[in-house]
C-alpha cells in the first residue's frame, strides 16, 4: 500500500513578470518556481498539477495546483504509522508560512489541503470564473492591474450580446489556433458587465475555458459597446466558428481568474 499523500495547494498570483502558469522553456513560469519551491521545503521532487493555464500578464486571485509527497526526512513531513500503511502528512500552517519566504512577493501561498488519492486540480473542476477589468481615468496604482480606456462603452449593447453568448456551446471563434484540445465546447453559466466606481468588469463563469477565449470575448463585446457592429451579430461570429471574424484579444494585464469550484469541500484538518 503507498504511503503517498496528495495535497491542493491554494495560490494567488500577479501574471505581470511571468509567462503564465505553465512551465515554458526559456521563460519564468509560476509553476516553475512553485516547483522548485515545494521540492527545497519538502527535500522531495515535487512536481503539481495546475487546474488550468493561465496565459502571459495574466493574474490569478484563486489558483488552485495538486502534487504528491512520499514520506522523507524532511522536518515539515509527519511519517504517519511505522507499518508504513498510513500516509505521510505534512505541517500545513509550517510549510505555507516556509514557502510564502521562498517566493517572490507576487506569487502568495494560501493553504496546504488533504485530498484524496485520485484527486485532480485540473479535471476535478466543476466552474472557473474570470473578471476582466477596465478603467478610463489614468491612475498609476492601476497600471499592470487594469486595462485603460478612454471612452465608456455602450454596457447595454455590450450585455445583449453577452446574454446571447450563453445560448451557445461551441467557442471556436474566440479559441487561440492550433492548440490541442478534443472539444471547443464549453457551457457558460454567467456573462455580464458590472459598472464600478472605477470603471466597469467583465464577469464570466463556465465549466471550462478555451485558450485565449475571455481576452477575444472581451474585445469582441468591447467592438458591439463602440456600436461598431451589432449584439446580434455576435451570433453570425460564433456560429463561423472563425477566429478571424471575433474581436482582437484584449490586453492581459486586465483578466483575473478569480474562483475555482470542486464537487468536494476543500477544508484544512485542524491541528491534533
Amino acid at each position: 500500500m503507498s504511503n503517498n499523500q496528495r495535497y491542493f495547494i491554494e495560490l494567488a498570483y500577479n501574471g505581470t513578470a511571468y509567462h503564465g502558469w505553465q512551465i515554458q522553456q526559456n521563460a519564468v513560469s509560476v509553476q516553475e518556481l512553485l516547483n522548485k519551491a515545494l521540492s527545497t521545503i519538502l527535500r522531495q521532487p515535487i512536481e503539481t498539477t495546475g487546474c488550468g493555464r493561465t496565459d502571459t500578464g495574466v493574474h490569478a486571485k484563486e489558483f488552485f495546483a495538486h502534487f504528491d509527497i512520499e514520506g522523507n526526512s524532511s522536518s515539515f513531513i509527519d511519517h504517519g504509522k511505522a507499518d508504513g500503511h498510513e500516509p505521510s502528512t505534512i505541517n500545513h500552517e509550517q510549510v505555507v508560512r516556509g514557502l510564502n519566504a521562498l517566493l517572490p512577493p507576487d506569487i502568495a501561498i494560501k493553504n496546504i489541503i488533504p485530498v484524496h488519492a485520485d484527486a485532480h486540480a485540473r479535471f476535478d473542476a466543476t466552474s472557473r470564473s474570470y473578471q476582466y477589468h477596465v478603467h478610463f481615468n489614468k491612475d498609476p496604482f492601476l497600471q499592470g492591474a487594469s486595462w485603460q480606456l478612454r471612452d465608456l462603452p455602450n454596457l447595454e449593447l455590450m450585455n445583449r450580446a453577452a446574454a446571447i453568448i450563453m445560448e451557445y456551446i461551441d467557442f471556436s471563434c474566440f479559441s487561440k489556433s492550433n492548440t490541442q484540445v478534443k472539444t471547443n465546447n464549453c457551457k457558460i453559466t454567467r456573462a455580464e458587465w458590472v459598472k464600478t466606481e472605477n470603471g466597469i468588469v467583465f464577469h464570466i463563469t463556465a465549466d471550462r475555458f478555451l485558450r485565449n477565449m475571455v481576452r477575444a470575448i472581451v474585445g469582441t463585446l468591447m467592438m458591439i459597446g463602440r456600436e461598431e457592429i451589432s449584439p446580434e451579430s455576435i451570433r453570425e461570429i460564433i456560429e463561423s466558428k472563425n477566429r478571424s471574424n471575433a474581436g482582437t484579444s484584449v490586453p492581459a494585464c486586465g483578466l483575473y481568474l478569480t474562483e475555482v469550484k470542486y464537487p468536494y469541500q476543500l477544508v484544512t484538518p485542524l491541528a491534533p
